[in-house]
């Protein structure tokens, strides 16, 4: 695991000047998670407790039919909603796939494609690795990319495992291939690390402008709390960029 840095740009930011004059770059991602989560039916100890979003918590031993159908939802119908919602904007995002998750609905990962979006990793399971030992996790991430190879014809070369552990940067710097991973809330602007197998570009991912804010005791409770709130995200940044210091 690389060592903490508190510093990052400081007192200067950066100017990644963008493509074509932009002012701000934006990375829309749409995770399918479902699947991959933690319950027996994938050999797993206990039910999933993060963002069951019904509150129920986790379960010791036995299978929890009504959480597995929350997780089930995203993958039978919300995201396909989504994905129609995105072609009518023509809207281009990244997939954060679970590569067990999409194992289990060939269908919605090769149509992902299809309609034009990234596949980005989001690893092999949706579980923490905080605990999952190096040889497992490194079986994992093999597995992920030889998953979501065979069904989009594409290695990813993006990653995001969500709830990483000590050794999944250095792991994936390790296997080769990634331009990036979004293991991080460190910051806005993409930024660079060092691993013993060299430079390794980190795209930060957000928790903020989220829709799980939802799950969170974050006071929203329409659509149109959410819309305002991200409209004020994106014009905070976006003012940042006009200075040229975003």
């Amino acid at each position: 695991m690389t060592g903490r840095d508190l510093v990052g740009y400081g007192a200067t930011s950066p100017d990644p000047k963008w493509p074509n004059g932009a002012r701000i770059a934006i990375s829309i991602s749409l995770n399918i998670e479902g699947g991959g989560e933690s319950t027996l039916a994938n050999g797993d100890a206990v039910s999933e407790g993060m963002l069951n979003d019904i509150g129920v918590p986790t379960r010791q031993g036995v299978r929890v039919p009504l959480v597995e159908s929350v997780f089930e939802y995203g993958s039978r119908r919300g995201a396909w909603r989504i994905l129609d919602v995105l072609d009518r904007f023509q809207v281009p995002v990244s997939i954060l796939g679970v590569a067990r998750a999409m194992e289990q609905n060939p269908e919605l990962a090769k149509a992902c494609v299809a309609r034009g979006h990234e596949m980005v990793s989001h690893g092999y399971r949706w579980i923490d690795y905080c605990d999952v030992d190096e040889a497992t996790e490194r079986a994992h991430i093999r597995k992920a990319i030889a998953i979501l190879e065979g069904l989009t014809g594409a290695r990813p070369v993006g990653w995001m495992t969500g709830r990483p552990g000590p050794n999944t940067r250095r792991l994936l710097a390790e296997e080769g291939g990634f331009l990036y991973d979004r293991d991080s809330l460190a910051d806005e602007l993409p930024y660079w690390v060092e691993t013993r197998h060299g430079p390794f570009l980190v795209v930060p991912y957000s928790y903020e402008t989220n829709d799980n804010r939802f799950n969170e005791n974050s006071g929203f409770s329409t659509g149109d709390q959410f819309f305002t709130y991200m409209r004020d995200a994106f014009d905070v940044l976006y003012a940042e960029g006009v200075a040229g210091a975003p």
